[in-house]
């Protein structure tokens, strides 16, 4: 078996739960119990990861799950989940098209005619892509601090574009894209790396443009909501305003890009960029990675359980008939 990298020494919650159901790259996963129909939603729940995210990283024993613990709490509770893996470095197009592939597949196995797509950071605009090209296959959009009007950090990464820190730059980063990719035992054919691409898809100027081709949910406002329903899909989102929440969590770094953005943030996403059809909160004293519950569950002493969240979310999409 081929060494993949491991991220770190503690054990995952991998124990309470098992893959059932494997094709392609998505996975369907099924807790050895289930405690409720709680999260039990009519159409499956498919999560698209962020930006250099993945669906899981290290082996069956040692290793980490981006959606650290909210997916087997999710299946516990009755949850149809299923996780997805696209170029963790690439455009929203390219995201876009592999997540679509997987989707289809998805709908072929499980029969339905829907899912219910929930997406973090650039899983975000991955998502809508899919809505703008198969909306009727998609019973809700949930985007949770997501880009959707860009990210003053992309456009400062882009100044780079044209310098000599260009080079170095987009090597170093498709270098890790590439590292994610072979960690997860993937084809780097399959899912190729464009760290170019990524970050001007995620720019100010890269997601004007997008949101005029897939206008879904997207308020023309500076921070306004965007329409809560259209074409039968119902669009729902949910960030963090919180930098530094845990001094000692790896993602303590947010604390520095956070003071590059004016007004709230969860570090990377400002709050008015991260508005999507109607807004959940927009203030969880949560950072960026705390929304996925990283890094390993450390985050604010008084915040908010990211993991009571998405369960009390996908409860919200079961009571909407979703």
């Amino acid at each position: 078996m081929k060494k993949k990298i491991v991220l770190s020494s503690l054990l995952s919650v991998s124990a309470l739960f098992c893959v059932t159901a494997q094709a392609s790259v998505i996975t369907q996963v099924k807790a050895n119990y289930v405690t409720s129909d709680y999260a039990k939603t009519k159409y499956p729940l498919v999560l698209a990861h962020g930006m250099a995210g993945f669906s899981r990283i290290g082996t069956d024993t040692f290793g980490v799950d981006y959606w650290y613990q909210i997916v087997p709490d999710l299946a516990r509770n009755g949850g149809n989940v299923w996780t997805t893996r696209v170029s963790p470095f690439n455009s929203t197009e390219v995201r876009g098209e592999q997540l679509l592939q997987q989707v289809n597949e998805i709908l072929a196995i499980t029969g339905q005619p829907k899912v219910n797509l929930i997406g973090h950071s650039h899983g975000g605009p991955t998502i809508r892509y899919v809505g703008g090209v198969i909306p009727e296959k998609i019973a809700s959009m949930t985007a949770i601090a997501s880009p959707q009007k860009g990210s003053p950090i992309a456009d400062l990464i882009l100044k780079a574009e044209g310098t000599p820190l260009q080079g170095p730059l987009i090597a170093v980063v498709n270098l890790l894209s590439s590292a994610i990719v072979w960690a997860q035992g993937l084809d780097q054919n399959e899912f190729p790396s464009d760290s170019l691409a990524g970050a001007k898809s995620l720019n100010t100027a890269g997601a004007t443009d997008f949101s005029k081709r897939f206008p879904l949910g997207v308020s023309a406002s500076s921070c306004g909501e965007g329409a809560y329903q259209e074409k039968g899909i119902y669009m729902y989102s949910f960030l963090g305003n919180r930098k530094l929440t845990n001094i000692f969590d790896l993602d303590s770094a947010m604390l520095l890009t956070g003071a590059l953005i004016n007004g709230d943030s969860d570090g990377l996403v400002p709050k008015c960029s991260g508005k999507f059809g109607k807004t959940i909160r927009d203030d969880y004293a949560w950072n960026h990675f705390d929304e996925v519950n990283q890094v390993l569950g450390l985050r604010g002493l008084f915040s908010q359980d990211p993991v009571q969240v998405y369960r009390e979310h996908a409860n919200r999409l079961k009571l909407q008939g979703l």
